[in-house]
């Protein structure tokens, strides 16, 4: 796998030995480590970033001092992460308004009525439009 290969140029992971065959053999914590990183990678993390932050942690005087650090790091996500979760959550509800206005253009829009006529219709009229409706009726 490339991305192995990739973590241990990184420093992320160190192989515990080779094999025979000069295979290289991971420890058991090695499947651990690597979802760790995924995981930092999936919170906006760059492999970069993630090496700088092991680097950090390694070089700490106390596992209470590394903790601390790790933990902050932690908060900050945290926020970004809720922030996104409510990003996520009002473009759920605009997702939806937009679905309910187009519900009803199926039930009521001719046919023969163009794309640019949309603008123009009066079966909403007195609706307020979000801006995934009113982006595309520009």
């Amino acid at each position: 796998m490339r991305a192995i290969h990739h973590y241990e140029e990184l420093g992320l992971i160190e192989p515990a030995g080779r094999s025979k065959g000069h295979y290289r053999l991971f420890d058991v914590e090695t499947p651990v480590r690597i979802r760790w990183i995924s995981k930092l990678q999936s919170l906006g993390l760059s492999l970069g970033e993630i090496r700088a932050l092991v680097r950090t942690r390694q070089a700490e005087p106390s596992a209470l001092q590394a903790a601390g650090q790790l933990r902050s790091m932690y908060e900050e996500k945290l926020v970004e992460v809720r922030s996104r979760l409510a990003e996520l959550k009002a473009l759920e509800r605009e997702l939806q308004a937009s679905l309910a206005y187009l519900d009803a253009c199926g039930t009521s829009c001719a046919a023969e009525l163009g794309p640019t006529d949309c603008a123009q219709c009066d079966r909403h009229a007195e609706e307020e439009h979000s801006d995934l409706i009113s982006g595309a009726l520009v």
